[in-house]
């Protein structure tokens, strides 16, 4: 006797899942398909407008030296912080040597990227980044 949903092979002795099962796994996998891209559309649609603010909150008023640490106002070499927080899609252009975003001195631009790449864990925009990095 025989699982319900499968055949005897060719051979006699092999259980084969019968078409009915086969076709039901189909229409399962690609239920879960249409569920899932919708998902992962709206993620990477996310991910592009995540903020990355430089600096943090904490260091409000501080500039950003020329390698990406953030420094007191006024020293030399340094920049202005942008004027507010970089999206992902303009974070990850900047990361690729893209076009400048509005208000951002391109002179300061790498400074944002060196100070993007120091992000760490808990830091404000560390998230963001770290989305960046993933595999499309």
């Amino acid at each position: 006797m025989s699982e319900p949903g499968t055949e005897r092979g060719a051979d006699g002795g092999s259980l084969v899942p019968s078409r009915r099962t086969v076709l039901a796994l189909g229409a399962a996998a690609a239920s879960t398909v249409v569920t899932i891209r919708p998902a992962l559309a709206q993620t990477a649609g996310s991910v592009m407008h995540c903020q990355i603010p430089i600096p943090t909150p904490q260091n409000a008023g501080s500039y950003i030296a020329p390698d990406g640490s953030v420094v007191p106002p006024g020293t030399a070499g340094a920049f202005p912080p942008p004027p507010r927080p970089l999206t992902g899609e303009e974070a990850k252009a900047l990361i690729n040597h893209g076009p400048t975003p509005a208000g951002v001195d391109p002179e300061a631009a790498q400074a944002y990227v060196n100070y993007i790449r120091r992000l760490q864990a808990g830091m404000s925009g560390f998230t963001c980044y770290a989305s960046l990095q993933l595999p499309r």
